[in-house]
């Protein structure tokens, strides 16, 4: 029979009774759970009790021999998958790093090679950044214009046309369009910068472990 005690008797359940239990069935536990918000101990585990938090006691010898953790909860178990491909994905990153960091030191023999080529990239980028900024400009000055020729009309008192307000209107959000292109490629440009910190940094750490093995 399924016999259950409150925390104070757990203690005297595992010293006294584990001994006799431990002679009729050597393979038996003892077990203690948390139920509504305090420890019970039994020698079986109801059902009730399955997912609840625990402590399993050999019956011989009156010691802990597992400690088992509640069981998670929906929204846990959907937490800890998520955090678990995380950590996936950062060791699948972490060895891909480690597999350019290899390649790296066997591409570049010096370190000119790898600011050269690294330079590349950052030329590239530059004459981007460059043509993006005459965009800006020549959006910014038809703008200008669009809007000048609008306030004529209206210090003269005549409407300003419908095809010269829709060309306004056009203009701004090409202008817009282009100043938000010209801000990702700026901060595309600083990446290049700090990759080639962190390039330079794994080049010479690569470099000095290749020269030690």
């Amino acid at each position: 029979m399924n016999k259950t005690l409150p925390l104070l008797a757990c203690s005297l359940l595992i010293a006294v009774t584990g001994s006799t239990l431990a002679q009729q069935a050597p393979s038996k536990k003892l077990y203690c759970w948390n139920e509504n918000g305090g420890k019970v101990c039994g020698d079986a585990l109801p059902a009730h009790a399955v997912d609840n938090a625990r402590t399993e006691f050999n019956a011989k010898s009156g010691r802990a021999v597992s400690q088992l953790p509640r069981a998670l909860t929906e929204e846990e178990r959907a937490a800890a998958a998520v955090q678990s491909k995380v950590e996936q994905e950062a060791r699948a990153a972490a060895e891909v790093a480690a597999r350019r960091d290899r390649a790296m030191a066997e591409s570049y023999s010096t370190e000119d090679d790898l600011r050269r080529a690294f330079g590349e990239r950052i030329g590239v980028m530059d004459e981007t950044i460059k043509a993006s900024r005459l965009v800006v400009e020549g959006r910014r000055q038809s703008l200008i214009s669009l809007l000048g020729r609008a306030g004529e009309n209206e210090l003269s008192g005549k409407p300003v046309p419908k095809k010269a307000a829709e060309n306004i209107q056009t203009q701004h959000e090409l202008l817009l369009r282009q100043k938000a292109m010209l801000a990702d490629q700026l901060a595309e440009r600083e990446l290049i910068d700090e990759d080639l910190a962190a390039a330079l940094e794994r080049y010479h750490a690569m470099k000095k472990s290749n020269d030690k093995g």
